[in-house]
């Protein structure tokens, strides 16, 4: 991976401060999606930050990890599974709940969508707090499937949500301290 490439990604995602709410930095990362060069690095470089892991099967969390995600499993010829938010699969599911500062959410996969063979990345855009990022290695794992590790395109470590994840392999492209 080309570090100047990757601060080239780094630098084109902005910073829009109290969104969702006050207090939030939000990093929006549709500036990274309308740069067609450096959206295809960010896909290439994330590939690369796998490459040296086992798995069979993408599965990515709704919504922006759809968009690395499915790229990935493209580029890779691999299948893809999304992880999707309550209510928006039509066939059988398995949920995974999971807590909220204030509240609970849940996570959903078809249920005929993994097996005991497969070996699971999971991709998203973004670590925060890791509870969503969780669920889903939950989920795959109720599924029977293995979690081979988890990718990010942006940490946000100073929200430590890999501790919440310190039972699988996080891998992430770009880190805010």
């Amino acid at each position: 991976m080309r570090n100047d490439k990757i601060l080239e990604i780094k630098n084109i995602i902005r910073d829009i401060p109290d969104f969702p709410k006050k207090g939030i930095i939000f990093k929006d990362i549709t500036t990274l999606l309308n740069n067609r060069d450096l959206f295809c690095d960010s896909i290439d470089y994330m590939c690369e930050l796998v490459s040296n892991k086992a798995f069979n099967t993408i599965a990515a969390i709704e919504s922006r990890g759809f968009i690395f995600g499915a790229a990935m499993a493209y580029k890779l010829n691999l299948r893809f599974v999304p992880i999707r938010k309550p209510g928006k699969l039509p066939a059988e599911v398995l949920i995974e709940e999971y807590a909220l500062e204030y509240g609970t959410d849940r996570v959903e996969i078809h249920a005929d969508a993994l097996d005991a063979e497969s070996v699971v990345l999971i991709v998203d855009d973004l670590l925060a707090t890791g509870g969503t990022a969780e669920a889903s290695c939950k989920l795959i794992e109720r599924s029977k499937a293995r979690v081979a590790a988890v990718a990010f395109l942006v940490e946000l470590k100073f929200l430590h949500g890999r501790e919440l994840l310190n039972k699988y392999e996080v891998l992430s492209l770009i880190n805010y301290d």
